[in-house]
């Protein structure tokens, strides 16, 4: 496996005392899902490895929500306390790191995928601006208006933001705490480059803000349906066959029978998509009798799955699938798992989960594999 090259960290140490919680913000959950866990979604289908900062005596709690696919630890008092401390817990290939506010949730997989890709052409640091449309007004401590700036030079600046990881480090050895990491970016003379940033990007905060949020995964203009998918198979006598889980490839794992690759949890998913779009099932899109999708991978069902739901006049705006199994481990892999999965569906945000049945039923028994997925479409009315 290749060493990885970029990298995100998803800053979560905020205690939210504005929000009025009895939890950290990033813990808050926004119809049913937390703040941290819409962030980690959204970053994981670019990056190569995940470090989220957690508030003391919460590290656990982060854990659960992610499990092995990104690295918890403790944040520090200071935002950029935390930002170093998940420096340091970087793999030392990092070349690229992305930094997140978990605050902002919301942000998604395009505009994370974006700043990547500046970085990657070579670029120091970038990051997500929205124009100013209100007027800014500078204020003195008395209250008194001291200067009106020019507000078409004035940009509001979201994460995740982008930076080259020895300039982030440097940057960090050199200043204190900033508002934002492109802050101390600037000090050292390096030029920051803005790219359009988007509205979901926007800042979790006050109370308020949630409607704000709420509003914003559900535009009053669009219909949602909800779809429910399975898929089950059972392991293979050939011990030459391969084993494909999740739109990837585990080496010396026995593969499962199948018509296709055998893929319980690209299965399970297309099942889904298509039960919210109410145009038939896996069976019916996808026959064994057709002889084209024999051997067919994951990936090429749910290419074909998303063209005829897009067809139907569907987009994705999530998906979730649930493994069951005793084999293969998947805490390990799951952020391929997520990045595969998500790329096939042309980047839409994925959940990805697993569990065992405590030696109950055919999966307990180690037969074979189980999948069970979820999938919420929207369609414009």
């Amino acid at each position: 496996m290749s060493q990885p090259k970029s990298a995100a960290i998803i800053a979560g140490a905020g205690l939210g005392n504005r929000l009025g919680a009895k939890l950290p913000k990033a813990l808050l959950q926004i119809e049913g899902i937390s703040l941290v866990e819409r962030a980690f979604t959204s970053l994981s289908p670019v990056v190569d490895e995940i470090v989220i900062t957690a508030p003391e005596g919460f590290a656990d709690e982060f854990r659960k929500i992610v499990g092995d696919s990104a690295k918890v630890i403790t944040g520090g008092v200071l935002r950029s306390d935390s930002v170093k401390l998940a420096l340091d817990a970087l793999s030392p290939s990092i070349e690229y790191v992305l930094v997140h506010d978990a605050a902002r949730g919301l942000a998604t997989t395009d505009l994370a995928s974006r700043v990547l890709s500046e970085l990657k052409g070579g670029e120091m640091a970038v990051v997500p601006a929205l124009a100013v449309v209100d007027t800014i007004k500078e204020v003195d401590s008395s209250g008194y208006v001291r200067n009106t700036p020019d507000r078409s030079a004035l940009r509001a600046i979201q994460t995740p933001q982008g930076f080259s990881v020895s300039v982030l480090k440097r940057a960090h050895e050199a200043s204190e705490d900033a508002t934002d990491d492109a802050a101390l970016v600037e000090a050292l003379g390096v030029k920051v480059k803005t790219i359009p940033g988007e509205a979901k990007a926007m800042k979790v905060t006050n109370p308020e803000d949630v409607a704000l949020a709420v509003s914003l995964l559900n535009p009053e203009s669009k219909e949602l349906r909800v779809g429910f998918g399975t898929d089950a198979h059972a392991f293979s006598s050939d011990s030459s066959r391969e084993l494909w889980l999740g739109g990837i490839l585990w080496p010396g794992e026995v593969g499962v029978d199948g018509h296709s690759d055998g893929d319980v949890a690209a299965h399970a998913i297309c099942d889904a998509l298509f039960a919210a779009a109410n145009i038939g099932d896996l069976g019916s899109n996808f026959g064994t009798s057709d002889p084209k999708y024999k051997d067919a991978s994951g990936e090429t069902l749910l290419k074909e799955t998303l063209q005829r739901i897009t067809s139907a006049g569907f987009s994705i705006t999530n998906v979730s699938v649930q493994i069951v199994c005793n084999r293969p481990k998947i805490g390990s892999r799951r952020s391929e798992m997520i990045s595969a999965l998500s790329s096939a569906l042309n980047g839409v945000s994925i959940s990805v989960s697993a569990t065992s049945t405590d030696g109950l039923g055919f999966t307990g028994e180690g037969k074979g594999i189980a999948a069970v997925a979820t999938a919420l479409l929207s369609k414009r009315n």
